[in-house]
This record gives structure tokens, sequence and C-alpha cells, in this order.
């Protein structure tokens, strides 16, 4: 059994082929998805989506390359977090890539999120991109280490692996490790504890090979784990094992 620890099942372009995706989840025996927050004005969406499949779950957060968006508070984000079937508060980061200037809304929308999981006791989704120092550095003062979580979609190195996991937090790879050019971060596939292993799609995006440049759902998650076996030297049903071992006991709201 696979499961797909990130996803974006109510994007648009995924939504409107859901009844297929989740008989192609089936046929790759991809048992359960969290489908991921990125915004609240579509969180709505979200929720209709996964209170109607046993399969699928939810968080609640706003990422952040949505600058043009409401901002939580950290009591919005407690309160929606005890809504049924969300596990996770999230997706939630910091992103120097793909917005400059004066981010600092970007590090207090973090901060809000990071206080929201403590009240809450639900594990944190963070997202990280060219900012691995201040993500760390904002993950350590706001004392993230007490709910722990996942380092969604890992594209940094070793040490930033080695930096979250010190602080309870799982390392979930996507479709990017499957990539040529990705040998670092397979390096990293290779060595982080089997312990501390997640598999993810982010889906609609970064379909893995032999599917790269396609459209992405839940079902292709089994590439991601064949390429960790590869790259391990060990079964994909032990990666299976071990991923969807790690996600249970990390999202303790789901129900098996």
């Amino acid at each position: 059994m696979f499961v797909d620890s990130h996803c974006h099942l109510d994007f648009p372009e995924l939504a409107a082929q859901l009844p297929e995706i989740l008989e192609r989840m089936r046929g790759n025996h991809v048992a359960q998805a969290l489908c991921v927050s990125v915004n609240l004005p579509d969180w709505p969406r979200l929720m209709e989506l996964v209170r109607g499949h046993d399969n699928l779950w939810a968080s609640v957060g706003v990422h952040p390359d949505y600058e043009d968006t409401p901002d939580p508070t950290v009591e919005q984000l407690v309160e929606l977090a005890a809504t049924p079937k969300v596990v996770a508060i999230g997706e939630t980061g910091l992103d120097y890539y793909r917005l400059t200037g004066d981010l600092t809304w970007q590090r207090d929308r973090f901060r809000n999120h990071i206080r929201a999981a403590r009240r809450t006791g639900k594990p944190l989704i963070i997202h990280t991109r060219s900012a691995a120092e201040d993500t760390l550095r904002i993950m350590e003062e706001e004392g993230a280490a007490e709910v722990g979580g996942v380092m969604h979609c890992f594209t940094e190195s070793q040490a930033v692996a080695d930096a979250a996991i010190a602080m309870n937090f799982h390392i979930s790879f996507s479709g990017i490790v499957t990539f040529k050019n990705a040998r670092e971060l397979q390096e990293v596939a290779r060595n982080i504890p089997l312990d501390q292993i997640l598999i993810e799609t982010d889906s609609p995006y970064l379909a893995p090979v032999p599917h790269r440049g396609k459209l992405n759902d839940p079902s292709k998650v089994i590439h991601v784990a064949e390429k960790i076996a590869d790259l391990r030297g060990i079964t994909v049903e032990a990666v299976a094992e071990a991923s969807t071992k790690n996600f249970f006991n990390l999202f303790k709201d789901i129900q098996r």
C-alpha cells in the first residue's frame, strides 16, 4: 500500500477528473492522499472534496507564494483546524525564489502557522525554496519541534535534512527525485533514515519519470517509491511499508 502525503486534488485540472484519478489510485494501490490547502478562499472547496471520500484528508493553511490573499490569524487557523478531516497545518513556510523584496509578511505568516500548530497539536507541512536558513531559524525560534511535521517536496541539502530531522520533521520526496539532474537530492534520499521518509506527488505538478512533463496525480506516487528503492538497494515494498507507516504515525488523526 502506498500513500500520497501531498497533493492538490481540488485544483481544477484534477478535480475535473476525480473519479478517474481515484480509480487509478486503486489500480496502483495508493490507499490514502492528503489534499493540502494553499489559501483560505479556496479552502471550503477543498473540504467539500475530501468530505466525500473516506481516503482523502485535508490541511488548512496559506502557501508562502500567495501574496494577494487574506493572511490567517493564529485564531482562525486553530478554529479551522478543528474541522473533521483536517489533519495538519499548512502548507506554510518561506519562498525567496518566486517572490523578492521585503518578505517580512511571509515570515510573519509562517510564524502564525507554527503557533497554530502548537496550539492544536497538529503537524506542520512546510514549503521552503531558496530560504532554508531562515526557514530553519524560524522553526527553531517558534518551537516547531514540539509538533513536528514534514518538509514537503524536499530539494535541499543533506545538512538541511539533518537539521529538520533533529526538529522531529520527516523528509518528503516528490517526482523531482526521479529526475536525472537531481543527483544531490538522490544522495539525500539514499542516506536519511527510512523511518523519516515520506513520498508525495505535489500533483498536479512535478510528474515523476516516466511521466515527466505530463499532468501528475496521486496514482503516480509509486514511481517515487520505486526510485527511492533503487537508490537504497531495497525493495519497493519496503519503501511502501516504511513511508505508509511514517504517514500514519505523523498524521495521527487519519483513520486507516
